[in-house]
């Protein structure tokens, strides 16, 4: 009898597992865009902890994380972005399905973000007042569209 709970019990984890794995709508582009982001992350962390004072100041990794950053501006995500990709269809995404309407100008707030990383790219290797004074617009262009159409965590 115990035998046959674990063994149902483990079924039951596999099968919820592959539902909300690769199973799941749009897993696959979720998942990716999702690195994209990740990435993004990891490289206004850096550029981040400079401006703060948390780290020093290193030309060299400044100039590296802004032209990461830029280089994400570069990618065609469109495929990334289907419409119904949101939290309601998947749950592993935390996108609105207000990212989908007109209202939520994902292009203007892509160009935005695109804008600021230029900038910061302009700057990162120029000094740290540079890299505090790009801080502003990058954050904004990030929470930009966050504040518009992600489930908040």
């Amino acid at each position: 009898m115990k035998r046959m709970l674990v063994a149902t019990t483990v079924a039951a984890m596999a099968l919820a597992g592959s539902v909300m794995g690769q199973d799941a709508p749009f897993a696959m582009q979720i998942k990716a865009r999702q690195g994209i982001m990740e990435y993004r992350a990891l490289n206004i962390g850096v550029l981040g902890a400079m401006a703060k004072g948390e780290t020093p100041y290193d030309a060299a990794a400044a100039q590296k994380a802004a032209d990461n950053l830029v280089m994400t501006t570069m990618i065609d995500m469109s495929m990334l972005w289907p419409e119904g990709s949101d939290h309601s269809a998947n749950p592993a995404s935390t996108a609105d399905a207000k990212l989908w309407t007109a209202e939520a100008d994902v292009a203007g707030k892509d160009a935005a973000f695109a804008a600021a990383a230029k900038a910061m790219q302009a700057a990162a290797g120029g000094g740290l007042d540079g890299v505090k004074a790009a801080m502003g617009d990058l954050g904004g262009a990030c929470g930009g569209c966050h504040k518009v159409a992600r489930i908040p965590k």
